[in-house]
């Protein structure tokens, strides 16, 4: 009998405050295999961060309480969470926003109005695995 062999779920934090998109994405993450926890907002994402301890965090960035750049710069300022590879996915367009994210250690910044959902999955997916 071949061995069964155990295979751990990639698991991602989904940080997005818009419920009808993070519902689209949970689905399909889930469908490919994911371990998906969301949150709707920045002191939540950092609190999940910790505990749910995934291997990518998709980070809005324009949300309630803290925004994904804050989120972000605390995270990488935690001892922690300063290595957790961070994707942010956002309406912001602007090279000034991607300028800062970069300065800030973000692994990925893709605009939602520039990509479909299968090239967040292959840049998820590669970023977990670089």
């Amino acid at each position: 009998m071949p061995e069964e062999k155990e295979t751990q779920k990639n698991k991602i934090l989904l940080v997005e405050d818009d419920n009808s998109l993070a519902t689209v994405y949970v689905d399909r993450l889930e469908a490919e295999g994911f371990e998906v926890k969301r949150v709707e907002n920045g002191e939540d994402a950092l609190a999940a961060a910790e505990g749910f301890q995934p291997d990518l965090v998709l980070l809005d960035v324009m949300m309630p309480e803290i925004n994904g750049f804050d989120v972000l710069d605390i995270l990488r300022n935690t001892p922690k969470t300063a290595n957790l590879k961070v994707i942010m996915l956002t309406a912001l367009s602007q090279e000034s926003d991607k300028e800062r994210a970069m300065s800030l250690g973000v692994d990925d910044y893709l605009v939602k109005s520039q990509i479909v959902i299968a090239d967040v999955i292959d840049r998820i997916r590669h970023t977990i695995n670089s």
